[in-house]
């Protein structure tokens, strides 16, 4: 477990956070420009001095009470920042290799080898930084990160300066980085499309502070919460592959009990997948619907109605199985199908969106 209680004061911020985050996966600070997801990254790798306690598992960074504090480049960790800062007179391979010589060889849990493999960049090895583009340069980065074999990752909005095509070409290399390597990720964004596709546990920051934590897929199904969502609200579920439909093109996704169908991106059947639904594409009926275009219709019960963000919508979850779904429906809607926490309804789900 990465655990930290932090606390900072300037003129014009406060920092008081407590962070108990699991010692795999990806765990996404996500929370508004300026509310300190940056500042809690650089505490943790110890480039900003805050007042409390950092460990990682058992081994302490900092402890205040005992007067202990471990400087940036004696811990082990790895940080990715929005711009990758390669050494420009360095070629790809040796810019790697300054990274694994930071590191002694008994301390050396990652190869090399594997590293350039994961991130793809063997054809790189022999160009300088400014030949390569953004995405590029910033496979480059993370995999300089891994070569010091590093017991953590710290990660600030490492997509933040690419356009989208760039963005949508690094995300498979983050992907493989969170499937292939047991290191705990700290994984800085405001985007939410990024959050959803990588994330496992997710904090919300507000103002210096946390305001909730917990696994991705039961935070973005909370109608309690001031995630600024909007057109994204929805929920992501972890499945299966368990049917393939060759004459439609068409997968179904097992998740528990519930399955849905989605276009067949041709994975064999028992692949685990993350899928999206998102509140814009559920729509809540009192009985099932003949002659309708949408395929996916699920007995689900409702569980919980909240207010959108305009005073004309609501949203509403319901439980499908073990599945949580949520569904964004104007309140006119709502109250003319006398929604209530407990009934049994249909939820309708015109599209899912397979994140791979």
């Amino acid at each position: 477990m990465i655990a930290a209680q932090l606390r900072l004061a300037r003129s014009d911020f406060r920092l008081d956070v407590a962070l108990a985050l699991p010692a795999r996966g990806v765990s996404a600070l996500f929370g508004p420009s300026g509310c300190g997801k940056t500042t809690v990254l650089r505490a943790l790798a110890g480039l900003e001095r805050a007042a409390g306690r950092v460990a990682l598992a058992s081994e302490v960074w900092q402890d205040d009470a005992d007067a202990r504090f471990v400087p940036t480049h004696r811990r082990a960790l790895g940080y990715v920042i929005q711009e990758a800062a390669l050494f420009p007179h360095l070629d790809v391979r040796r810019n790697l290799e300054y990274g694994k010589k930071r590191i002694a060889p008994a301390e050396r849990r990652i190869a090399l080898d594997q590293v350039v493999d994961l991130l793809g960049i063997a054809p790189l090895m022999a160009r300088r930084p400014q030949t390569l583009s953004g995405g590029e340069r910033q496979r480059v980065a993370i995999a300089r990160a891994l070569a010091t074999s590093p017991r953590l990752l710290l990660m600030d909005e490492p997509l933040a300066a690419l356009d989208a095509k760039r963005k949508a070409e690094l995300l498979p290399y983050l992907e493989r980085v969170h499937e292939e390597l047991a290191i705990p990720i700290v994984y800085v964004s405001h985007a939410i499309d990024e959050v959803a596709r990588l994330a496992d546990h997710l904090v919300l920051m507000e103002s210096g502070r946390v305001v909730a934590a917990g696994p991705l897929a039961d935070m973005l199904a909370r109608l309690d919460l001031p995630l600024p969502l909007g057109e994204d609200a929805g929920v992501v579920l972890e499945g299966v592959v368990g049917e393939r439909d060759a004459q439609w093109q068409l997968a179904r996704l097992d998740v528990g009990a519930c399955s849905l169908w989605a276009r067949d991106q041709g994975l064999p059947l028992g692949r685990r997948v993350r899928l999206r639904v998102l509140a814009r594409d559920v729509s809540i009926t009192l009985a099932p619907q003949s002659g309708s275009s949408i395929g996916n219709q699920l007995r689900a019960t409702v569980e919980a109605i909240a207010e959108d963000s305009h005073p004309g919508l609501a949203l509403v979850r319901v439980r499908v199985g073990s599945a949580p779904l949520v569904a964004r429906l104007t309140r006119r809607s709502a109250h003319a199908l006398a929604l209530a926490p407990g009934m049994a309804v249909w939820a309708q789900v015109k599209s899912v969106a397979l994140m791979e």
